[in-house]
């Protein structure tokens, strides 16, 4: 039934996909004129005179003189064949401009997905057992203070202190004699100096958010008659609370899955703006500011990809891991 299920789940991503497609297509070419016509103006605001013959050739080359619809089927056979366009404005391949920076962003989101996962669990857990303590009292406001404080802030306020108290700038995934350099173990180990300021921003609202959820999740397991009645019949409170209400409380975060593969790609966009990381999230900003149409549709078709995978993830790992969930939602005896 399970190798069934995933068929049927993989057969419905396909027309999926394919209309995520023609919208992602559809919203980028909204704004008026195009990429090519975006650069001849900024020239010439800038007093610069634009080579419009080698402006034809491009649109020409790229297919900016055909009809939308065939540009659209162009651009998906692309993807299908996994080339994901040219990037006009680095004139580089869209593969070799997310290269480096893809991987910066996931070992960015990664870190931050394992920091949010190693403080929230302990402290959800404790305010659920503790209810109405003062430890709960205390990691609640510490939690609703991290949820109500936007990320970006946060960052200005660190990057305001470590220049104030240290006299040093927190800016950057890399040392400056790393940028733009292949990755080697000196600039790798570079990134982990600098990983843990960002790893604490853009965790400090999702850690504060889980926690939230595994309290509330945990609290309402924890009313249930089947735990009551463990602990009713002398069941140690440990092993009671870890073989049922911790392992049901988990479907939220199961079901978050499909929400964490894209964001260890896509980043926190604002934030890494603000603490200038070499990560994707300014890349795709600055692909839609500029109508770079390849680089933003392929990288936003990618997230689409992985958001679709992690949901048929979370479905299996829901369906394993809870036994009252059917995978074909019909009743039992």
């Amino acid at each position: 039934m399970l190798l069934s299920y995933i068929f049927k789940r993989i057969l419905v991503m396909i027309p999926t996909l394919l209309i995520t497609s023609a919208l992602i297509f559809t919203v980028i070419n909204l704004p008026e004129g195009d990429y090519f016509e975006t650069m001849v103006a900024e020239m010439q605001a800038q007093g610069e005179k634009a080579d419009m013959s080698r402006v034809e050739f491009l649109k020409k080359e790229y297919g900016f003189d055909k009809p939308p619809l065939e540009r659209y089927f162009w651009w998906v056979t692309g993807l299908m064949r996994g080339d994901m366009g040219y990037s006009f404005e680095y004139q580089l391949p869209v593969r070799d401009v997310v290269g480096d920076r893809l991987f910066l962003t996931m070992v960015v989101s990664f870190f931050t997905i394992i920091f949010t996962w190693i403080v929230a669990f302990p402290i959800g857990i404790y305010s659920a057992t503790h209810q109405y303590s003062w430890g709960d009292y205390g990691l609640s406001f510490i939690g609703l203070i991290g949820l109500a404080v936007p990320h970006f802030l946060l960052a200005l306020i660190f990057l305001y202190f470590a220049n104030v108290w240290f006299g040093t700038s927190i800016g950057g995934l890399v040392d400056p004699q790393y940028l733009n350099q292949p990755m080697s173990w000196a600039k790798f180990r570079s990134v982990l100096e600098h990983l843990w300021i960002p790893v604490i921003i853009i965790g400090a609202g999702g850690t504060a958010g889980m926690i939230r959820s595994v309290r509330a999740n945990l609290l309402d397991e924890l009313q249930k008659q089947y735990y009551v009645t463990a602990r009713a019949k002398g069941l140690p409170p440990g092993k009671a609370l870890r073989k049922y209400p911790l392992r049901m409380s988990l479907n939220f975060f199961i079901s978050d899955i499909g929400d964490i593969l894209p964001s260890i790609v896509s980043g926190a966009e604002i934030v890494a703006i603000v603490l200038s990381l070499q990560t994707t999230g300014p890349l795709l900003i600055r692909a839609l500011q500029s109508q770079d149409m390849y680089l933003a549709g392929s990288f936003l078709m990618f997230l689409s990809f992985l958001t679709v995978i992690g949901v048929l993830i979370s479905d299996i790992a829901l369906a394993i891991l809870d036994p009252r969930i059917r995978l074909q939602g019909t009743a039992t005896k």
